[in-house]
C-alpha cells in the first residue's frame, strides 16, 4: 500500500493475502463494471432486466458459483417481469448477505450507456448507483474463493431489480419468503455512500390524494364544486401536522443538521383542472412522509389517514392511493458488526468512515425487519448518482471489494 492509504489498523496475513488477490483481479472487476453499465436496465419501465440478470449469472458461473435466476411476475398485468439472481459461497447456518440492485434510473443524456474511463473514473449511468458496487461484491466472493478462505458459514449474494421503484419485482417480493435472510448475521449493500457508512435509514409512507369536485363554466361557477379549493383545505390541515412533525429530530447523525428533522412534504406532484375558465372537477397532490428511526411507522401512517378520514366525514370528497411504504431501521455504531465494518474500511482506505443515516429509503429495511444488522457502504458518490455525469472512482471499486472480502472472512471465521 502506498503511504497515503496506510492506517493504524494492522492487517492480518489473511487480509494481506485477500488484498493482493483483489489487486490482481482489479482489471477484470472494471471490465465487468463496464459490461453491466453498457446494459440499459432502466427503471422505469424495467428495460433489459433479463439481459442484465443473465450477465450477472454468467459471471457468477465463471467464478465457480451456481447462480439461480428467479423470474418474478409483474405486480400489474401487462408489465414486464423482474429477475433476481442469488448465489451462495460456503455452507452452514450462519450467513452474511451481500445485497445489490442492477436497475438504474433512466438516462438523462445520450451516451450514458457507453461506459468510458477518464482520469481514473468510470463514467456511465448506474456506475455509481450501483453497478460498480455489484462488481465489488461479486469479485469479493471471487477473492475469497481464490484465497481458499475457510468460512464458518456462507456468503449469500442477492442481486435484484426494482430498487429505484420500491422493490415490487425484487426485494419486496423476495422478502415474502420464509427463507429470506435465513441465518443472517449481517447484511451489506453497495449503495453510493460517498465514503461514509449508512447504519440507519428513514421509513416512508407516500400518498396521492385525489380530490373530487364538480366542473362548471366560470360564468356559472355557482353550479360547480371547486376541487382545487377543497384540496387547499386538506393541505392546510396537513400543514398543521407538518409543523408538529418538523420539531422532531433523529439521534442518528446526518448532514446538514437541519436534515435530522422528521419530514412531511406536500406537492411533489400536483395535477388538476383542464382550462383556465372551467371550475376544476378533480385535483390531486402527493404527500411524502419520511419517518425517522425513533418514530413508529404505523402510528405515523394512522395519524395521516385519520386526518383524511375526518375531512371526508366533513364533506371533502377524496380518494387516497398509497404509492409506497417502507420501514425505517437503525443499528447502533457500537454494534460488533458496525465496529468490524468501520475498522476494515479504515484498514483498506486509510481513512475513518463515519456513520450516518441515509436521507432516504434503503433495502437494508427488508433485512432489519428480520432482526439482521444491515449497513450500506459502497464505492459510488451520492452527489453524482442519477445525474448527467454519473461516475464511480475505479479505486473505490477495488477498495470496496477488499472491504467486503475482509469483513466476510472475519465475520464468518468465528
Amino acid at each position: 500500500m502506498s503511504d497515503h492509504r496506510r492506517s493504524d489498523h494492522q492487517m492480518s496475513d489473511h487480509q494481506e493475502n485477500l488484498l493482493k488477490i483483489v489487486d490482481a483481479l482489479q482489471s477484470e472487476m472494471i471490465d465487468f463494471t463496464r459490461e453491466l453499465v453498457a446494459i440499459p436496465s432502466e427503471n422505469p419501465p424495467g428495460n433489459e432486466y433479463a439481459r442484465c440478470a443473465e450477465a450477472i449469472a454468467q459471471k457468477l458461473k465463471q467464478i465457480g458459483l451456481e447462480p439461480r435466476v428467479i423470474e418474478v411476475p409483474a405486480p400489474i398485468p401487462g408489465e414486464r417481469p423482474g429477475y433476481c439472481v442469488t448465489a451462495c459461497h460456503g455452507e452452514g447456518e450462519r450467513a452474511l448477505y451481500f445485497h445489490g440492485h442492477y436497475d438504474v434510473v433512466p438516462h438523462s443524456v445520450e451516451g450514458q450507456f457507453d461506459p468510458v474511463v477518464r482520469q481514473s473514473n468510470l463514467f456511465g449511468r448506474g456506475s455509481s448507483d450501483m453497478k460498480g458496487g455489484l462488481a465489488s461484491m461479486v469479485f469479493a466472493v471471487h477473492a475469497l474463493r481464490r484465497a481458499r478462505t475457510r468460512l464458518n458459514g456462507r456468503v449469500e449474494l442477492v442481486v435484484v431489480p426494482d430498487e429505484e421503484t420500491g422493490g415490487g419485482r425484487g426485494s419486496a417480493w423476495l422478502s415474502r419468503s420464509a427463507d429470506f435472510g435465513k441465518g443472517g448475521i449481517g447484511m451489506m449493500t453497495a449503495e453510493p455512500t460517498s465514503g461514509v457508512i449508512w447504519n440507519a435509514n428513514r421509513g416512508a409512507i407516500s400518498l396521492r390524494i385525489t380530490v373530487n369536485g364538480k366542473p362548471a363554466h366560470v360564468g356559472l361557477s355557482c353550479q360547480g364544486v371547486n376541487a382545487f379549493e377543497r384540496m387547499l383545505i386538506i393541505a392546510r390541515e396537513l400543514e398543521k401536522l407538518k409543523c408538529e412533525i418538523e420539531k422532531r429530530e433523529t439521534g442518528f447523525p446526518i448532514r446538514p443538521r437541519a436534515a435530522r428533522r422528521s419530514i412531511l412534504m406536500m406537492g411533489g406532484e400536483c395535477r388538476g383542472g383542464s382550462n383556465f375558465n372551467l371550475v376544476p372537477g378533480t385535483c390531486s397532490f402527493t404527500v411524502d412522509r419520511r419517518i425517522n428511526p425513533e418514530e413508529d411507522a404505523e402510528t405515523e401512517k394512522r395519524r395521516l389517514l385519520d386526518i383524511l378520514d375526518r375531512l371526508r366525514r366533513d364533506g371533502i370528497d377524496h380518494e387516497v392511493e398509497i404509492l409506497q411504504e417502507g420501514s425505517s431501521s437503525g443499528v447502533p455504531e457500537e454494534h460488533p458488526f458496525a465496529r468490524r465494518l468501520a475498522g476494515t474500511v479504515e484498514s483498506v482506505t486509510g481513512k475513518r468512515a463515519p456513520f450516518e443515516m441515509c436521507p432516504g429509503l434503503l433495502e437494508t429495511r427488508f433485512y432489519a425487519e428480520r432482526g439482521i444488522p444491515a449497513f450500506a457502504y459502497g464505492p459510488g458518490i451520492l452527489a453524482v448518482s442519477h445525474g448527467p455525469k454519473e461516475f464511480v472512482p475505479i479505486q473505490n471499486i477495488r477498495d470496496c471489494a477488499a472491504v467486503y472480502a475482509m469483513v466476510a472472512q472475519a465475520a464468518l471465521a468465528e
